[in-house]
Order: structure tokens, then sequence, then C-alpha cells
């Protein structure tokens, strides 16, 4: 009786093992079912796209690209207007193709409206260095007047690493602190994604920011929770395209070669 027991114990459990097995041998098969089926390519044409041909641009003298919608050049600011009031900008323009932020003359922010860009900006701290944190040289660029990336004097300036220079303000701290000395000029290229709404004004894609600081990318590719808040968690309201802001924060930065190409 015991060896009875013992025989059918054995048969099942060698009709186990091959059952278990069974799908493994199916995908082995086809799988190599597919590969066999994979063309053969010889010829490097076979790979080759012609059409269609990508645009060719030029560049100014100052090495702004022939598609770009100059903000600033360093002769007036016509391209932009009061943020508060629409009214004419008090900031300064200098024999040296520089503005200036006017300090309690409030932002100001571009006539146009733009969505998804490419931006570029050179800034510099005030001459004289004076106070510490986030009164170091502080302004910031915002992007359909809600997205800021921060400028600020962060160097060996210690202040919260969300809010120094190129953080996505109080949502993602840089990679690296890339500042450069406030007698130095500092160069911003900017990859602004905005953020998508639906009809009813439910976001269904989140925009994003990647940044690249005196030629050291410090923002990968990072995601926008919303708008950046000084308090209070990011909101997502919906909107269209909007204006870019550059901020008045009552110390004297200096600005440049601003242009922008929108994607």
């Amino acid at each position: 009786m015991r060896t009875i027991a013992y025989f059918f114990l054995i048969l099942g459990l060698t009709f186990s093992c091959k059952k278990k097995a069974e799908p493994t041998e199916i995908k082995q098969t086809i799988d190599a079912t597919k590969i066999s089926e994979v063309k053969k390519i010889t010829d490097p044409k076979e790979t080759e796209v012609w059409d269609p041909e990508p645009k060719a641009i030029t560049f100014n003298e100052n090495n702004v690209p022939s598609d770009a919608v100059i903000l600033f050049n360093g002769t007036n600011l016509d391209q932009w207007i009061s943020t508060k009031d629409s009214s004419v900008v008090k900031w300064d323009v200098h024999p040296d193709k520089t503005m200036t932020v006017g300090p309690g003359t409030g932002d100001i922010q571009t006539k146009q409206n733009f969505g998804s860009v490419q931006l570029h900006l050179e800034w510099s701290a005030p001459d004289v260095v004076e106070g510490e944190g986030q009164g170091r040289g502080n302004s910031g660029v915002f992007f359909q007047n809600k997205y800021e990336v921060q400028i600020l004097d962060s160097y060996q300036n210690r202040t919260y690493a969300n809010g120094q220079a190129t953080s996505i303000y109080k949502q993602h701290i840089p990679l690296v602190n890339a500042t450069k000395a406030p007698d130095q000029w500092q160069t911003y290229d900017i990859i602004f994604h905005a953020p998508v709404f639906d009809i009813d004004g439910n976001k269904t894609k989140s925009g994003s920011f990647t940044v690249i600081h005196n030629g050291v990318l410090v923002q990968n590719h990072v995601e926008i929770l919303g708008s950046t808040e000084y308090i209070g968690p990011p909101k997502n309201e919906a909107h269209e395209k909007g204006p870019i802001k550059l901020q008045d924060h009552g110390n004297l930065v200096q600005y440049r070669n601003i242009w922008v190409r929108e994607l």
C-alpha cells in the first residue's frame, strides 16, 4: 500500500514540473520566431530620413538666433510694461546696453504673451554687495506671470536651498550652486514647457523647467507643481499664455541681452 502511495506521489511531482515548464518553452519559441522575422538591413540609405529638412537659422553680432524675439538689446524697454498698471517702465537703461531694476517702481513684464519657450538672459548682482540671504541681489524671472526661476546673489551667501539662485522657487533645489562672484555676469538659459489644461480647467499635463546656469545644468527637466507661491502650496488655476516678468525686489540687479524663442 505504501509503495502505491509513493508511486502516485512521484507521478504527481513529475506532472507538475512538466506543466510549469510549458509556458517558458512557449515563450522561448515565440521570441525566437520574432527574432527570425526581423529584416536584416544592409543598405545605410534605408535608415536615412531627408524630409522634413530643419530650417536654417543665423545669428547676429550678439549671437542671438534669427528666429528669436529680442526682449532687451540694450537700447530701450519698448517690449516691456509695468506689471501693476501697464504704464511705461521706470527701470534705468545705461549706455553700456544694460538695465537696472528701479527699486520701488515695481515688476515689469513683456507686452507679448508666451507659452512654451527657450529664454536666454544675463544678469549681474548689484555692484555694491549689501545684505544677506534673500536680501542680497534678489530678483526673479517669471513665466506666464506664475512660475519663478529665482535670481539671487548666491555667491557665498547662504539662504534656504529652494530659494537660492536657479531654484524653482519653493519647489526645486538646484543640482549645484553655479553662481559666480557679484562682479561677474551670470547667464541663464531656460527651457520652459507650459502646463496643459482641459476645457473644464483641469490640469492634464504638468509644465517643466530645464535650467542651465553659466553653462552648467542645474535643473534637469523638473516638474512644475503649480504656481511658485511665497506662502503656502502651489496653485493650479487654469490659464492660457502669459507674459514673462522680471521682479523688483528692491535690489539693484542688472540685466542685459534677453531673448526668447517660442517652442
